[in-house]
């Protein structure tokens, strides 16, 4: 009888041994919740100007000082299956708008919080899913609303309108550097714009970090920076052609094996000579077609080196192939695959290429002023790494949003106006409503109290008071109202010129109720036993892109 004992029964029979199985509102549904509130706890003291930077360091030990979300979910390996919801949330808004992912998952993180306390009073997720759904369709109208007149429109070509609309981004990651950066920055974008802004190609504004200096050194360069030295003695060459291998520049072994019987030393000679006179013989080819700069893909031979010492040709050597693919499109040349006479088609053509030395450091400045809107680099100048990657960050929203205001350039007010007046609207559509969802309209309207409090918070500030006098803002018909963080008080953003684009709002808000509600649909957990064995190889090592 002792074997009847152990056998398992219900669910357990059903699935293999080591599965771990969760179900229920106790169990499931506020678990749930509890980890996607740990994970906006994280990102919350880092929304707005005065976010705090969080430390992040990762499997393979490298060293994170940041406060931008996306970073920081990235690189946090969120295991939970519902906190990695919002991480993709986080991840959707990175690329789609490449702004925002802090609001995301903040926001989403709020909703549940506050679904939670519906729960616990007795309503159905379902019925609250219904609410805030509801609710978000109607906070798109609403944003439709607030969008500011006139804003639909813009030449994005025009530096200050520019700056207006990327200044808020920029200052939510580098607050009290934003005036130097968006100059910078919207110079470099304005220079790479297409004639038709809606195809800018984001990867065509490059950074170079160079450590020394300070921010104020940083400059816009219109052409690529590469970070290394020219291999010859050849520093500089104005007005030339450029022939592209990516093969390398050196004597190719032959493919088959070959044996070759030398009987004296007049054919050892010899021998030697044929190998020279067939790499002179290349690289004249090269310096025939009226080349001046060889740029080279993999390493350079030092006999070939020496001849292209001898036919004044320039050598470069870039490693990275997507280096190596922009610099192609930089100068317009086509990559050849191994060293051969280039034709007159596959050449580019660069307006200088030059060695110069920016803080101890030498690069090499590829400009190609004529070609149009191909690549321009911004070069940025600060003390240590992490501050540059810091920088690098926010010159990558800044970039984003350009790319973003390129296709919708709507704006609406910053600094916690536009959420307080959504939060306004919202409640007073709630009690237009009869059923149980009014519950979930409520609470999804409460929910954006969450970001001037949060941004009064990080400032210092003391939330109850800022949250209440904006609410009497509102409610007397100032729409535009919000915080102003450096005094403490609450001012007409209009005045302050702080601008959000409308279409990062529009996004962020309705990735983030998306994920809620996804994490609310979820009542019941099953996860398989994890499989044996050794762990998958981490990828590391990467070329930066």
């Amino acid at each position: 009888m002792v074997g009847f004992s152990t056998q398992p029964y219900g669910i357990q029979s059903m699935l293999k041994d080591g599965h771990r199985h969760m179900s229920g509102l106790d169990e499931a549904v506020l678990k749930n919740i509890d980890a996607c509130k740990q994970l906006s706890t994280i990102t919350r003291t880092s929304l707005g100007p005065n976010g705090m930077n969080k430390m992040v360091i990762n499997h393979l030990d490298k060293l994170f000082v940041t406060n931008d979300a996306a970073t920081i979910v990235n690189e946090l390996e969120v295991q939970h299956p519902a906190a990695k919801l919002l991480v993709l949330a986080g991840k959707a808004q990175q690329e789609e708008i490449g702004d925002g992912a802090n609001l995301t998952v903040s926001f989403a993180g709020e909703l549940l919080q506050n679904a939670e306390e519906l729960i616990r009073m007795g309503l159905h997720p379902s019925e609250i899913i219904i609410g805030y759904t509801k609710a978000i369709n109607k906070t798109i109208e609403i944003l439709e609303e607030l969008v500011e007149e006139g804003s639909q429109t813009m030449n994005v070509r025009d530096k200050d309108d520019v700056i207006s609309r990327m200044r808020s981004a920029v200052a939510s990651k580098q607050f009290g550097q934003e005036d130097i950066l968006c100059p910078l920055i919207a110079e470099a974008c304005i220079q790479v714009c297409p004639k038709n802004p809606v195809n800018f190609n984001v990867d065509n504004v490059r950074v170079a970090k160079l450590v020394g200096g300070g921010l104020h050194d940083s400059v816009v360069v219109r052409g690529l920076v590469l970070k290394n030295d020219a291999v010859g003695t050849i520093k500089k060459v104005e007005n030339a052609k450029v022939a592209v291998f990516v093969g390398g520049v050196d004597t190719t072994a032959t493919e088959t094996k070959g044996t070759v019987l030398i009987h004296n030393a007049e054919q050892l000679e010899n021998y030697a000579k044929t190998e020279e006179a067939k790499v002179e013989e290349l690289i004249k080819a090269v310096a025939d077609s009226g080349a001046k700069v060889i740029v080279s893909g993999a390493a350079v031979g030092e006999m070939a080196l020496h001849f292209c010492e001898r036919y004044k040709l320039m050598v470069l050597k870039i490693s990275s192939k997507f280096e190596l693919r922009r610099f192609c499109r930089t100068t317009g040349a086509v990559a050849l695959l191994k060293l051969s006479q280039p034709s007159a088609d596959d050449l580019g053509y660069v307006d200088s290429v030059s060695v110069e030395e920016i803080g101890g450091a030498r690069v090499t400045i590829v400009k190609n002023e004529q070609g149009g809107n191909s690549v321009s680099t911004l070069v940025l100048r600060g003390s240590t790494d992490s501050i540059l990657d810091d920088l690098e960050r926010a010159v990558d929203d800044g970039v984003n949003t350009y790319r973003a205001m390129c296709r919708d350039s709507r704006i609406v007010p910053g600094a916690a106006a536009t959420e307080i007046e959504l939060a306004k609207r919202l409640k007073e559509f709630s009690f237009k409503e009869t059923g149980l969802d009014q519950y979930g309209i409520a609470k999804f309207a409460e929910s954006f109290e969450m970001i001037p409090k949060t941004l009064a918070e990080n400032a210092g500030l003391n939330a109850i008071e800022i949250i209440s006098s904006l609410y009497a803002e509102h409610a007397s018909g100032n729409t535009k109202v919000g915080i102003d963080l450096e005094e403490g008080v609450c001012k007409d953003a209009s005045t302050v010129r702080i601008w959000d684009l409308h279409i990062t709002k529009f996004f962020a808000l309705k990735y983030a109720a998306d994920a809620a509600c996804t994490v609310l649909r979820v009542d019941q957990i099953i996860m398989a036993k994890p499989a044996g064995g050794p762990k998958p190889q981490q990828q590391g090592g990467m070329d930066e892109d």
